[in-house]
């Protein structure tokens, strides 16, 4: 199973979840009783903020498999088959944290170049940075998106 599938089939099960959630919520509204209605709106707000969520990375990352699919035809795709791995396939810290460096020093000849971004984005992932490397996946995804 692709990382793409399992992300659909996890958001397709927790669509349901929602809808059930939000099924519950509404028979909780409409029994009249104060206490069920403000618990019944209370409930609702779970299943919204989810579904919100869910549309929110979905979208995430067909941004980024665009901006991948793009690279690649490009021919630009950050390379990083030659930095060396460790038994379990992560890449070895300190080759990870030198090709950072070296993404990050590109970056700052060109802070407006999506390119670059995306390269940062992907170094922020092989350092173990996955929350930084997010947010310049989504400044790489903003900045391709004014380049349009």
């Amino acid at each position: 199973m692709t990382a793409r599938t399992a992300a659909f089939v996890v958001a397709l099960v927790l669509l349901v979840y929602l809808v059930l959630m939000g099924g519950r919520a509404i028979t909780m509204i409409s029994s009249g009783e104060p206490v069920f209605i403000a618990l019944g709106l209370a409930i609702l707000v779970f299943p919204v903020l989810g579904a919100v969520l869910v549309a929110d990375q979905l979208r995430f990352g067909a941004s980024t498999e665009r901006l991948a699919r793009r690279l690649d035809d490009e021919g630009a795709l950050p390379d990083v088959s030659h930095l060396p791995r460790r038994p379990s396939g992560r890449v070895e810290r300190d080759a990870a944290d030198a090709w950072f460096d070296a993404k990050q020093t590109e970056l700052e000849s060109s802070p407006q170049d999506w390119r670059r971004w995306f390269a940062l984005a992907q170094a922020y992932d092989l350092a173990g940075d996955r929350n930084r490397g997010r947010r310049a996946m989504r400044k790489a995804i903003e900045l391709e998106r004014d380049d349009r």
